[in-house]
């Protein structure tokens, strides 16, 4: 079992607060959902098991993937089965798009934001969320970690406008995600005797170190990015 699996146990104020970057996905996702217009065209490119349908029932959704990332996957909630290279849309076919943590994934991230794009139309909200610190998954599809650099500069290849690139916490978090991380290591089989050793030793500072993350200002040492952009008008 993964340390992640492990934290989403737990009660829901202190799984947010362990998984703070799945939970800041969750609340940059919804609130991008709830701009986005009633019945407005919602494209979800790399969508996988479609998780974040649920934030968009006012909307048109429509979840497209590969469906090559994990094989415990249900990916029976697609609405395409499709390369993020060449989408099966005309151009300006959405009113706003989504890309949640699948940039890594793919082996031509600035071709997947330019196809984005082009399914966009005018003036249309795009929201990407990126990973920076993370480990390798899905193995073998990963093939990227971003910096907010590199992150601005395929956005704007992709043609698109009024970018803004937040990054998700800062060393003290990233810290104590890594920390938490070492508990995959004392499961499975005999190594469960040195769980509860690991826990005691691991989660106390992890659930505390969070706390120092306003001495981190320059947020160089993150967990991802959650990135915001807008289709050009013309």
């Amino acid at each position: 079992m993964t340390s992640t699996a492990i934290a989403a146990r737990l009660p829901r104020w202190l799984s947010r607060r362990v998984l703070h970057f799945e939970a800041a996905i969750d609340d940059a996702v919804s609130a991008f959902a709830a701009r986005v217009p009633e019945g407005a065209r919602v494209l979800d490119g790399g969508a996988g098991e479609s998780r974040h349908a649920a934030y968009f029932t006012r909307q048109r959704y429509c979840a497209v993937d590969l469906a090559v990332g994990d094989r415990t996957w249900n990916y029976s909630r697609l609405n395409a089965l499709a390369d993020l290279t060449h989408l099966p849309f005309r151009p300006a076919s959405f009113d706003a798009a989504i890309h949640i943590v699948t940039l890594e994934h793919v082996r031509e991230p600035a071709t997947v934001l330019r196809e984005i794009a082009r399914t966009l139309a005018p003036g249309a909200p795009l929201l990407a969320i990126v990973p920076h610190e993370w480990e390798v998954h899905q193995a073998p599809h990963d093939y990227f970690r971003f910096t907010c650099h590199g992150m601005r500069y395929l956005l704007e290849c992709a043609g698109l406008t009024d970018i803004e690139i937040r990054p998700v916490g800062g060393y003290f978090r990233l810290l104590a995600r890594r920390m938490l991380n070492g508990l995959q290591f004392f499961s499975g089989g005999p190594r469960w005797i040195g769980f509860i050793p690991a826990a005691v030793l691991l989660v106390p500072p992890a659930l505390i170190i969070p706390s120092l993350d306003f001495l981190d200002r320059d947020r160089n040492f993150t967990l991802g990015y959650i990135c915001s952009a807008k289709k050009t008008l013309s």
